[in-house]
Formats: C-alpha cells, structure tokens, sequence
C-alpha cells in the first residue's frame, strides 16, 4: 500500500534501531509505556513503543504513532498523521486528522463526524465508518470494510492482493456500503472479496467484484 513503508519504519523502533526524525515543540517519546495528551493540551510528535497514545477530547498533535499498542484520538481532537504496528485506532466523534491513518495488524473506527483528509489503510483488521468521512480513499489487504450510514469516501476503496510478507492471510474480506453512504471513486478488488452495497448508496465503478444489494440497515 501507498505509505506502507513509512509504517513499517516504526518497527525499527522496537527492535531498537534509531529513527531519525524532525524535531516539534512538545514532543514525546516513550519506551515500554503508555502516552497521554490531556484534554485540550497541544503537543508535537507522540510516540512510544509497547503502548498506547491517548490523546484525550479536544486535545491536537502533530503525529501519533506506537509500534505494539492502539490510538486512540478523542472526541473533536486533532492530529496530522495517526500509525500503529500491531494495533488498533479509534478517532473520536467529531475528530479531524488532516493526514494519513494507518495500522499494520490493527482495526480502525472512526465515530460520528470523524474527518481524515488522507488516505486511511491497513493490512489486517476490521475499517469501520460510523457516519464518518475520508477524503484519500480506504486501502486494505485481509480486513472487512463496513462504511457505514451516511459516511463518505473520496478516493474510493482498494482491497489489495496478499504478498510477501502478509501471503499467509486467507480470510475473504467483506465490504459492506451502508444506507445513504456514499463512495467517490473506483472500487478496486485485487482478491476475492463479498461486496455488499445499500440499495440507496452511492457508489463508483466497480472492478474485480459483484455486487450484492441490500435494502435495510443491515446486509
């Protein structure tokens, strides 16, 4: 995927490589620990290994990034860039992440309201929308999709094929277009996937996969 490899940097760090990067004010690094940025507080590059980042509701930072933990982004806070190795990312109802997510090995949520202006990816894991918008497009290699009831996707939706080092994944992923949502672009399925599409989403041309409608909230 796009980007991939900027991630997969971070697994250096916990093999205790040096990881070169540009300096921000209040920047926080981290070992074997936990981060947390308070509710409203400002801070630079947020980063540990074996641990979560929380940034807490209404609180911004530059980058978020673990490599074995999650990320979680507060309800109406802000971030640049979210990553995590072996680990999952939430945004919180009304967040706004101007950049890329993304996760190796981890889900991603994003709540009512949640704004990414990148590209959001991963390579294992469950992508859900919860009325939720991203503007870059959804990449993904092994993980189901669900972009859920009135959530919005610019750049459409890419289900790559298993290779290297990620060849082992045999799971089927499944791609649910809930009720009213609406995808911008083309969907893309380079593996076999089951695609299941609202009868009042809005969808882009489809390549590599069939369509199945539903009618409800639910497939």
């Amino acid at each position: 995927m796009r980007r991939l490899t900027t991630i997969l940097i971070l697994a250096t760090l916990a093999l205790g490589l040096p990881l070169l990067a540009a300096a921000h004010d209040g920047d926080i690094d981290k070992v074997n620990g936990s981060v947390r940025v308070e509710a409203g507080q400002q801070a630079g590059d947020v980063s540990t290994v074996n641990g979560a980042v929380h940034v807490e509701n209404g609180a911004s930072v530059h980058k978020a990034s673990t490599v074995n933990g999650a990320v979680d982004l507060g309800d109406k806070a802000q971030a640049t860039e979210l990553g995590t190795v072996n680990g999952a990312i939430s945004l919180g109802s009304g967040s706004r992440v101007s950049g890329e997510v993304s996760a190796v090995n981890g889900s991603i949520h994003l709540d009512r309201g949640a704004d990414v202006g990148g590209k959001l990816g991963n390579v294992n894991g469950a992508i859900v929308l919860d009325d939720a918008h991203v503007a870059g497009g959804i990449q993904t290699v092994g993980g189901d999709i669900t972009v859920g009831a009135n959530s919005r996707v610019e750049g459409g939706i890419l289900v790559d094929k298993s290779s290297g080092w990620f060849h082992f994944n045999s799971h089927t992923p499944l791609v649910v277009i809930g009720p009213h949502a609406v995808v911008q672009g083309t969907l893309e399925f380079r593996r076999e996937v089951v695609l299941k599409v609202s009868d009042s989403a809005q969808i882009g041309p489809v390549k590599g996969a069939t369509v199945v409608k539903f009618s409800g909230a639910n497939p």
